[in-house]
């Protein structure tokens, strides 16, 4: 059998996997995966690397990724250490860093998404993303000065990683005894409102037992820093004037999609896929391209939706590509299943529907972040 190139862009929670499938159960196949770093970044532990820098160690979150390939023949697989910056449909190349052309016969686009604070532009680069380019080590061990540095802080979005990051940075400020003041802005009328309205109670009510103010119903419509970089002013949507030593936006997140074509993009720039993950093209034509995780216009982000999407792009290229096995569809459904840590020892969230004790979150989330299943995540084992 002729073998196919699959080329991969980005090593994510989506890319990573789909490389491994391919490679051990389609003999046929070369893999090709495109990524703008060498490490992989455990980015759910974030809110605790940032605000407890000795909690782990970098080894413990940054993972080699090219080793994790070691195994498998040097004709099949191969690391391309650079960004994306462009696809042809066409001629099914892409071009990585302005420079370098790679064919594919089937390409996956995995490329992720981005924090605000993450943005080129951006004041505050607070990496609960990997970055575009540049050191992530770098980065986290400036905010992690900052953070501790900062005895006023504002987190403004009280979605998951706002909710977490305040109860660590909060706990971490009590266990070394420093008076930090930290306010956690809500646009919506409660914390975590994407889960049931006991979640947000228990929530709210740790929280508070940590010191952290909480502002409802609030929108933050701007934020400066002073001549000196020293302060922030953050301007909220009643017209309050906020004064704080850092700021750190957690409110949504944003498609890694410069180099994907227009015609491939949502109005909001998610990349649009059918229930086989297959990227839609504006003429209806079917494309050997499939995309999987945060890029796509599947709403729910989370780690565990991205390796199910993942399991989903892998099974169809191999049916495609060998002829052989059961072509696969994804449906996200409907209900949430997630753990928020506010602390090391407390915590809130939704499993089937209802909301677990301090305990069982402790249990299964707040003593680590996962920082255990780390290294399963890209080893595929």
């Amino acid at each position: 059998m002729v073998s196919k190139t699959v080329v991969i862009i980005g090593a994510s929670c989506a890319g990573i996997p789909i490389a491994h499938a391919l490679l051990k159960d389609s003999p046929s196949v070369k893999v090709v995966l495109i990524n703008p770093a060498s490490t992989f970044y455990f980015m759910i532990a974030a809110p605790r690397i940032l605000a407890k820098p000795k909690a782990f160690r970098p080894e413990q979150y940054l993972l080699p990724i090219e080793r994790e390939f070691t195994r498998y023949p040097k004709s099949a697989f191969e690391f391309v250490l650079g960004v994306a910056t462009a696809i042809s449909v066409d001629a099914k190349t892409v071009t990585v860093d302005n420079e370098r052309v790679i064919s594919f016969d089937y390409l996956v686009i995995a490329s992720g998404s981005t924090t605000r604070t993450m943005e080129d532009d951006s004041d505050i680069l607070i990496p609960f993303k990997h970055p575009k380019s540049g050191s992530v080590q770098t980065l986290i061990e400036e905010a992690q000065q900052k953070i501790s540095q900062a005895t006023k802080i504002i987190i403004a979005g009280a979605g998951p990683i706002g909710v977490e990051t305040a109860g660590e940075i909060a706990e971490a400020a009590e266990q070394r005894g420093a008076d930090i003041h930290i306010t956690l802005i809500s646009a919506t009328d409660r914390v975590l409102p994407m889960l049931k309205p006991r979640a947000s109670e228990v929530a709210e009510d740790r929280l508070k037992e940590k010191k952290v103010e909480i502002i409802k119903s609030r929108k933050v419509t701007g934020a400066t820093r002073s001549a000196d970089l020293s302060t922030w002013t953050v301007s909220l949507d009643n017209g309050q004037s906020l004064h704080t030593d850092l700021y750190i936006p957690t409110v949504g997140v944003i498609p890694n999609n410069s180099f994907i074509p227009q015609e491939f993009l949502d109005s909001e720039g998610w990349v649009k896929v059918d229930e086989e993950l297959r990227v839609q093209a504006g003429n209806g034509s079917k494309l050997p391209i499939f995309a999987a995780g945060d890029i796509t216009d599947n709403s729910m982000r989370l780690s565990f939706k991205a390796a199910e999407q993942a399991a989903v792009v892998a099974a169809n290229l191999r049916a495609e590509i060998t002829g052989k096995g059961k072509r696969r569809v994804y449906d996200q459904g409907n209900s949430i299943m997630m753990l928020v840590p506010i602390g090391s020892s407390a915590g809130t969230g939704q499993l089937f529907g209802w909301t677990p004790w301090n305990s069982l979150v402790k249990m299964i989330k707040g003593k680590d972040f996962f920082i255990s299943k780390a290294h399963s995540m890209i080893a595929a084992n």
